[in-house]
């Protein structure tokens, strides 16, 4: 599988503390949970995946497109990555390549994105056969930039460098992610509508989310490879 260089813009993440017994019967049997100070994360993820083209090739053919997700946090066998619930992205040849290359849960939705000093997002799944999800928020940032301390649980939930999924045939597949550090400005946002948890089967959290924004880092994912 060759990898793919691209830009992730405009990210923000908004994270919510949750009970280590909530998200761990949901994920693989291989994969452990990962937590911070007791805590397992759910996060939800809107942002623009900008330029994505196999490694090598001009940015100007790359596909371009707003993705919407829930992921949580994970290791394993102790090395730690990312899950994610489900990748819904606006491009319809993106999703299924990213379904039959990278085993990952993408979904076909109608999305809007209008970026600017704070940036609307609505999304709506089209998938047909699929579980319904509706999207819509307004989100942005405030303060001084930062990066993330070693320790801080900032850091916890951005500076992970592998996912993982798992195949129809039950095995553990990862994929590594280089880029640079993040660099992140605290985050608020405005939510009209968030399905997220429902069509994952999750209950709405009661807890407060983690919000950070960032203007986003320049990647490079490998493959899909067995574990």
């Amino acid at each position: 599988m060759p990898a793919f260089e691209m830009e992730w813009r405009d990210v923000f993440f908004a994270s919510y503390p949750v009970d280590l017994t909530v998200v761990a019967p949901q994920v693989p049997d291989r994969l452990d949970v990962d937590t911070f100070e007791g805590a397992a994360y759910l996060s939800v993820v809107p942002f623009l995946i900008g330029d994505i083209r196999p490694a090598g090739l001009p940015a100007a053919v790359g596909l371009t497109t707003p993705e919407l997700n829930l992921r949580t946090y994970v290791t394993c066998d102790g090395t730690p990555g990312i899950y994610f619930f489900n990748l819904d992205a606006g491009d319809l040849l993106g999703v299924l390549g990213a379904r039959l290359f990278n085993q990952l849960p993408y979904y076909y939705a109608e999305m809007s994105y209008e970026p600017g000093a704070r940036t609307e997002f609505r999304s709506r799944r089209r998938t047909p056969g699929t579980r319904p999800l509706a999207f819509d928020a307004t989100y942005g940032s405030t303060g001084d930039s930062f990066q993330p301390d070693a320790g801080t649980v900032e850091q916890f939930l951005v500076e992970r460098y592998r996912y993982f999924t798992e195949d129809q045939g039950g095995d553990v597949r990862y994929a590594t992610i280089e880029h640079e550090p993040w660099t992140l400005r605290r985050g608020r946002w405005e939510v009209r509508e968030n399905e997220l948890f429902e069509a994952n089967g999750f209950d709405e959290p009661e807890t407060d989310p983690v919000l950070s924004h960032s203007e986003g880092v320049s990647v490079v994912a490998s493959g899909s490879k067995r574990w």
